[in-house]
């Protein structure tokens, strides 16, 4: 069954969805909807975490996932990243990370980039858009 995010955050208290020493909030703004963690993620509470972001993948909304109050990042939390990452290309949502130090640290030559904050993810987000735009604009005005 599909919840919209707004199903979501109220289902849980104040909107945080706790897992076992992290927590997880998502705000939905024009641009994407930013998930946000806070705290550790480990082997206790990874498929947990996984689980509850993988509910903001809805539709092509775009994600930014905000891990930049993510204290402790075991190897658990890079395999959470590839499965979210899969489970974003099967729905064909864009997903950005904005990461913590802890997670850069572990993520090393993983593939994955990240931002280094949340308003310069959603900037690049409105340039990419943008840059989109100006291109197919000339395609529009030929047909």
């Amino acid at each position: 069954m599909f919840m919209t995010i707004a199903e979501v955050l109220t289902r849980e208290q104040n909107g945080v969805l706790h897992c076992d020493g992290a927590w997880i909030r998502a705000h939905r703004r024009q641009l994407a909807t930013v998930v946000t963690i806070r705290g550790e993620i480990d082997a206790l509470n990874a498929d947990r975490i996984a689980g509850c972001i993988r509910r903001f993948i809805l539709g092509e909304d775009r994600v930014v996932l905000d891990m930049s109050g993510v204290t402790g990042f075991a190897a658990p939390g890079i395999s959470l990243l590839q499965t979210f990452d899969d489970d974003c290309r099967a729905e064909g949502v864009q997903w950005t990370l904005v990461a913590s130090p802890a997670v850069t640290e572990s993520l090393g030559d993983s593939g994955f980039s990240d931002e280094h904050s949340v308003p310069e993810a959603l900037q690049d987000l409105a340039d990419a858009i943008a840059l989109r735009r100006r291109l197919a604009l000339p395609l529009v005005r030929t047909s």
